[in-house]
């Protein structure tokens, strides 16, 4: 999918189209139109940043706008897919062009396939490295060299501990995640001196909502239930607002990774102490989890229709399970869709 550079300019109180305005630095936040993305965006807004929104899906980047501004925030959003990246180079032209330079780059755009080996695909793969690890790469690419001839910039990629350990039924996640982070790091390597700093940013679980969205493979309606339980528990998964705020203030500092949730702080410890002890414990974890079903099927279907696809008793106590990650879903602009 081609960019559309200028696709929304701002309305209301606060433009940014034309001319840039010299008070206020400007982030381009890629995936930024629902989930952690949005959360991000909306504390960098409440740090006096100009915002340039990016997503594939120009209804939530609209809807997001709307959200942001109402907040007192100046942005702009472009529709484009991080995969293409002709597209992802015109429109980071267009926005330095037209906006100003590119002071800030968070790269959070993501997707979670969950679900055993047995009933996953290449395309699975495909699309988790093409997203979370091509992503990063094509976006930084094209700023990074901008920034280190100013003199001065900051880029924040969006990893996870997932890209530490290799969490169970999340092969294709992990697998670009992994990728992501060895990106993240080396990167900020070979950018020391130039005045462009690069955070590594490796959450665990957030309650984003996020669950809803995630595509599910296999026995779709339990592997949804086991994931959703743990993407909703409060002391294993964090609140993605206060994940967003300790995440944009170590980007903006440059810190070299930060590890905002404390379930990814202790398995990044746990399994550098113990590695073989975590490899057992996370084969025993995978063995507890849903098998595939004895067909071998493809087919994926995102987390609200393996809900639906549930028992009604069992759909019942999902609803009261995921509380917090339902509230947490309008909060953060996640809408259901198929796509």
């Amino acid at each position: 999918m081609a960019a559309r550079p200028g696709s929304s300019p701002a309305r209301g109180g606060a433009g940014v189209t034309g001319a840039p305005s010299g008070s206020k630095p400007l982030a381009l936040v890629v995936g930024g139109s629902r989930g952690l993305g949005f959360a991000a965006a909306r504390q960098l807004a409440a740090r006096d940043h100009r915002l340039v929104l990016v997503s594939r899906n120009a209804e939530d980047l609209e809807r997001a706008a709307e959200k942001l501004r109402l907040e007192g925030a100046e942005v702009e959003v472009v529709a484009c897919d991080v995969r293409d990246a002709d597209g992802i180079a015109a429109l980071v032209e267009d926005v330095e062009t037209r906006v100003g330079p590119v002071e800030v780059l968070l790269h959070v755009a993501g997707v979670i396939q969950v679900g055993p080996f047995a009933s996953l695909s290449r395309d699975d793969f495909r699309e988790a490295i093409d997203i979370m690890l091509w992503g990063p790469i094509n976006t930084s690419l094209v700023v990074a060299p901008r920034m280190v001839e100013r003199g001065h910039g900051t880029i924040g990629i969006i990893t996870s501990v997932g890209g530490i350990i290799a969490a169970p039924h999340l092969l294709p996640y992990s697998t670009a995640k992994f990728g992501a982070t060895g990106f993240a790091r080396g990167l900020r390597s070979e950018l020391a001196g130039t005045g462009v700093t690069v955070t590594a940013v490796e959450p665990g679980l957030m309650r984003t909502g996020s669950h809803l969205n995630a595509q599910f493979v296999g026995d779709q309606p339990r592997e949804f239930a086991w994931f959703s339980t743990l993407d909703n528990i409060p002391l294993i998964s964090m609140d993605a607002d206060k994940a967003a705020s300790q995440i944009v203030d170590a980007v903006l500092d440059g810190r070299a990774v930060v590890q905002p949730t404390p379930m990814a702080k202790l398995a990044g410890r746990v399994d550098a102490l113990a590695p073989r002890a975590t490899a057992l414990m996370l084969s025993t974890m995978t063995r507890l989890l849903p098998g595939a079903p004895p067909a071998r099927e493809y087919e994926r279907v995102p987390g609200h229709v393996a809900q639906a696809r549930m028992r009604p008793r069992a759909r019942s106590r999902m609803d009261r399970i995921t509380t917090l990650g339902r509230r947490a879903a309008g909060r953060l602009n996640q809408s259901f869709r198929t796509d």
